[in-house]
């Protein structure tokens, strides 16, 4: 899935790069995720450097609407797919075709599973499973209280501890089902560049803008089941999210944790 922004970029890279060893048309396909307006700290509508409404993509919960819209599900029966894998790219030790857990989704009988992490700490940036309304959910990390984030089992463990990595398997029929209807939207505050009244092109040193995303986990609640299966942080998470100045969750550190699972030198 690439955005109109990256994705003549992303198919020209591969291009360049024989395609990875698969052959396009037959088992490598390109789509665009959908995008939405931005806007202003006072509610206004952005104008782009093109002079257009400025858009940006709106999530990873836009890929179940954008695999249906773009006849991707479609494609995925006719070569008879069953199961989808959807992970996150910025994850370097993402484990993307696993036995194990799509064994425990076809064991428990279930569309949807997941792998989560421990939680490293109670304010560790990551989203969490857990049930809402007798559904499977996951409470982001920008979105769950102090009291939540802290509280304790009588064994001492989090109550909220699972943390959601990203990494997830569901049936073809699950995401069409997931991509019938759009997501609710979060908001990210942003930097972005704009045009302003005066028509000069505006380039903030901050952020200064709304976007709009949708979350994958939302539409978890359209199953009334799923299957998590716990993993080991170091074998299968070494997410880049912040700069090396961080000092955690960045490329330094995903590297070494790379190296070290591939015990490379």
């Amino acid at each position: 899935m690439t955005s109109k922004e990256n994705n003549k970029e992303t198919e020209e890279f591969f291009k360049e790069h024989k395609y990875f060893g698969y052959e396009k048309d037959k088992n490598l396909f390109f789509f665009i995720q959908g995008e939405l307006p931005m806007m202003d700290t006072e509610g206004k509508i952005l104008i782009g450097e093109d002079g257009l409404i400025k858009l940006a993509a709106d999530g990873h919960g836009g890929i179940y609407e954008s695999l249906v819209k773009t006849g991707m599900t479609k494609k995925m029966k006719e070569m008879g797919v069953k199961w989808v894998f959807i992970g996150g790219v910025d994850n370097c030790l993402v484990k993307m075709v696993d036995p194990v857990l799509m064994g425990i989704a076809i064991d428990k009988g279930v569309t949807v599973a997941c792998k989560s992490v421990v939680k490293a700490n109670p304010k560790e940036k990551v989203g969490v499973f857990c049930k809402r309304n007798g559904k499977p959910n996951v409470i982001e990390y920008t979105e769950i209280t102090d009291e939540m984030a802290e509280a304790r089992d009588k064994d001492g463990e989090l109550l909220y501890g699972e943390s959601h990595i990203l990494c997830n398997l569901f049936s073809v029929e699950a995401v069409e089902r997931m991509g019938r209807e759009p997501l609710p939207y979060h908001v990210a505050y942003k930097k972005a560049k704009y045009i302003d009244k005066d028509g000069k092109l505006v380039e903030p040193s901050s952020p200064n803008a709304y976007k709009f995303e949708a979350f994958l986990f939302d539409a978890f609640s359209e199953v009334d089941d799923m299957a998590i299966l716990r993993v080991k942080r170091e074998e299968e998470f070494a997410p880049v999210k912040n700069s090396d100045e961080a000092g955690v969750d960045c490329p330094k550190t995903a590297r070494e944790l790379y190296k070290k699972f591939y015990k490379i030198n």
